[in-house]
């Protein structure tokens, strides 16, 4: 009996300790996670195509994903790529910003921008990254590549431990694009491109914050700063930012293709966008248990 008295407190003790414990845990708002992810997956299953994402809490690191680690498209979300290779080599001393180039002529091509009807015009590095992030300006885009190097930007995107991220040919090269040579990446790789220049390339995150107009953007109320770029080609619709809603900033991708009406595959991007600002914001403003404060 003496032993089995002994045994019992033990036993209440450590039970004792482990509700304790228990009780200073916060709750984890799995039910608001659950619709959160519902709701993502409802959006993306209306889409006449193939939608793919990627959203991650640069918080908790928790992360949702549907064909994250699939290969797309790009579009113009491949200079994500070359604004890290920029910023990188500019650390490293290979460029200075403030480098001055003429442009040449027969770096010149259509689609987005406004180099193509400017003549020669003498711009920095600077101002060129400026056009190609907030203009999708492909002539930029085509000078810097060849100023940074195509291949040293593979090789960068291979020591990142990003295999699928690759750019394999010039802006508006329809004749490499026919051979299959399309600039392409995952939801999952693209966002840990951002992350990487989030965590310790603030003069990216700032090029990448300057007004533009996409879908991402779109979902966002008036105010909210992100850093971002889309792309779109015919079928093709990408957006990929982090969101700095407060106290809670999130990366988020969505690369769509085979899309059968474009249109719908940018309302989905956008919604997308709007409901994951609506999950993480609500995070941001509602500590433990949910109360929002400061609503």
């Amino acid at each position: 009996m003496k032993g089995s008295r002994l045994r019992v407190p033990g036993a209440f003790l450590l039970f004792a300790a482990a509700a304790s414990a228990g009780a200073q845990t916060p709750p984890v708002p799995s039910e608001l996670r659950a619709k959160f992810e519902k709701r993502v997956q409802e959006i993306s299953a209306r889409v006449d195509g193939v939608v793919g994402y990627a959203i991650v809490d640069l918080t908790t690191g928790e992360r949702i994903g549907h064909l994250e680690r699939e290969t797309f498209p790009t579009a113009s979300a491949i200079k994500l790529a070359i604004v890290y290779e920029l910023f990188k080599q500019a650390g490293e001393g290979k460029v200075r910003l403030d480098e001055t180039m003429t442009l040449d002529r027969r770096q010149a091509v259509g689609g987005t921008g406004v180099l193509v009807e400017m003549g020669t015009p003498t711009l920095s590095i600077r101002d060129y990254a400026v056009l190609m992030v907030t203009l999708s300006d492909n002539t930029a885009t085509n000078v810097l590549i060849d100023r940074l190097g195509m291949d040293k930007i593979a090789a960068r995107m291979q020591g990142l431990g990003l295999a699928g991220t690759k750019l394999r040919r010039h802006m508006m090269d329809t004749a490499a694009a026919r051979r299959g040579d399309e600039n392409v990446s995952t939801p999952d790789e693209l966002v840990k491109l951002l992350k990487a220049m989030n965590d310790g390339m603030p003069e990216a995150i700032a090029l990448l914050k300057k007004p533009k107009e996409n879908r991402l953007r779109k979902g966002l109320p008036e105010g909210v700063a992100s850093a971002d770029k889309s792309g779109e080609l015919e079928g093709v619709r990408v957006d990929a930012g982090i969101v700095f809603a407060k106290n809670r900033p999130y990366a988020l991708c969505v690369m769509t293709t085979f899309l059968k009406d474009e249109a719908e595959g940018e309302r989905a991007i956008e919604e997308i966008s709007r409901v994951a600002y609506e999950y993480f914001s609500r995070l941001g403003l509602g500590g433990t248990l949910g109360r929002l404060n400061g609503k």
